[in-house]
């Protein structure tokens, strides 16, 4: 077989709905060495059941529990033999040459490590679906964001980000990552169990001297929120929790003790606009969140992966606020906050 391998793992969690509908485009894909793996999270649904009838030629992972993201892809990877590995969601339309893009960019520069397709919503195709949209950017205080998509404001693909191009990070809904380097990093942070497990592996890549970069080459199209969906509250709290580690672990000393407590005043702005607006679960997750990144800096650190390498630099990082620049300055658009240089 020509080409470096490339294994699409597929972790799953009662996602059966979306295997019946978006596993055949996978397998319709037209890289020659490819192995296609579900990892199922424990699953309660007819799944296994589904796969074991359907797609008996497709090599399953059971996991014994739902590990969440985070654990159940560490612990998947860990019987997977590849060159590259693609950490694809259940609820992902995938293009025919998806793959091969991809796999020619990071074959042209070792030091990518892992990269991204463009990725657009699955029920509204011409425009960028929130989990990542044309890769991913983060600002001083840790607030992620991507080319296409700024909080809530999805823009029109227009081929405005067709370019290939280093990104801060790439998203886990379809992440395409070189097998040595995601065993260098020990895979994601445990602890987290879902959400910002791959913006934290970014980053530590990138301290580590790699590049991490988006293929608008690739398309694959993301229904989103098929596990947690939007406005769920343990998704919040997860979101918020993780994303404080995250700073904690990765910032200089000397940077925390600028970026935390301005850190901790938008947030509490955050949860207390949505007291307002009624939403008392929104509030109280942030709340929780808050006490729970307590609890772990003073007795749970150990559980978590710690960056080996520090770097001042990296790519993908805006320099100022993305709450000020969105909801003070009224800027929505990616291209209007981040000017080229």
């Amino acid at each position: 077989m020509n080409g470096p391998k490339v294994a699409v793992v597929i972790l799953n969690w009662n996602g059966v709905k979306f295997l019946k509908k978006f596993l055949p485009s996978v397998i319709a894909s037209t890289y020659a060495n490819m192995e296609i793996i579900v990892a199922d999270n424990a699953s309660t649904d007819d799944s296994l059941l589904f796969l074991a009838v359907t797609y008996p030629h497709i090599k399953t992972i059971i996991l014994n529990e739902n590990f969440g993201f985070a654990r159940g892809y560490n612990e998947a990877l860990q019987q997977v033999q590849s060159d590259y590995y693609v950490l694809l969601n259940s609820d992902v339309e995938v293009a025919p040459n998806w793959l091969e893009p991809m796999v020619q960019l990071c074959e042209t520069d070792d030091t990518i490590a892992a990269c991204q397709p463009k990725i657009l919503a699955y029920n509204h195709k011409d425009t960028f679906e929130y989990a990542g949209a044309a890769g991913g950017w983060i600002d001083r205080y840790g607030y992620p964001f991507s080319r296409g998509r700024v909080f809530d404001t999805c823009e029109k693909d227009k081929g405005q980000y067709n370019d290939a191009t280093p990104v801060f990070w790439a998203t886990g809904a379809a992440l395409f990552i070189r097998t040595s380097d995601y065993h260098a990093m020990s895979g994601f942070d445990n602890f987290f169990f879902a959400h910002m497990e791959e913006i934290d592996l970014c980053w530590r890549l990138q301290q580590a001297g790699k590049k991490i970069y988006v293929c608008p080459q690739s398309t694959v199209y993301h229904v989103g929120g098929g596990t947690l969906p939007q406005g769920n509250t343990l998704k919040t709290f997860l979101n918020f929790r993780n994303n404080l580690i995250m700073l904690y672990k990765n910032l200089f000393w000397w940077q925390r003790i600028y970026i935390f407590p301005i850190r901790y005043a938008l947030d509490t702005v955050t949860a207390v606009k949505g007291l307002v607006a009624g939403q008392t679960g929104y509030f109280w997750a942030i709340c929780r969140s808050h006490w729970a990144f307590t609890a772990w800096l003073f007795c749970k650190q150990k559980q978590s992966i710690f960056p080996k390498h520090k770097k001042n630099k990296v790519n993908g990082m805006y320099a100022g606020s993305i709450v000020w620049a969105y909801f003070i300055q009224k800027k929505k658009l990616f291209t209007e906050i981040v000017k080229k240089d």
